[in-house]
């Protein structure tokens, strides 16, 4: 294996690995909401839980996985950029789902982790830090 190809299967691994600590704090927080705060509000629950995750994820992906040192502002609002596509269709799909077809919203919730999970990091990697990979002054000893 060459040394680019395993370096994209650590980085690959590591967003993995952030993605499910931001998924437990998606869950839980969405459990919590769901249950006892907002009970029969799927899209409010789904929400507050998902910009919980989504900071939490962004935080840690952008030093660790991609260690770039991109402007972090520009960084956030390509990844609002991806959020203001992906939580409407998200939100409002999900809510159909679980409201008018009478999915369970666990099952809807974890179906769109999924799709998080996958179309995230293939948008992070190639256009949020694309280009700025590896540049974090840390990692590299500059």
């Amino acid at each position: 294996m060459t040394d680019s190809k395993k370096k994209e299967m650590i980085r690959a691994l590591k967003f993995l690995l952030f993605s499910i600590s931001a998924g437990l704090i998606e869950i839980i927080s969405f459990t919590l909401l769901n249950e006892f705060l907002l009970p029969n509000h799927y899209w409010a629950s789904y929400m507050i839980a998902l910009v919980l995750s989504v900071l939490w994820n962004f935080t840690f992906n952008r030093k660790f996985t991609f260690q770039s040192a991109a402007n972090v502002p520009v960084a956030m609002l390509k990844v609002a950029a991806y959020y203001a596509v992906f939580t409407p269709l998200t939100t409002i799909g999900g809510n159909y789902l679980v409201e008018s077809l009478g999915w369970n919203e666990y099952l809807v919730t974890a179906i769109n982790m999924v799709l998080n999970f996958v179309t995230e990091f293939l948008y992070q990697r190639f256009f949020v830090f694309g280009s700025t990979l590896d540049t974090n002054p840390r990692k590299t000893g500059k």
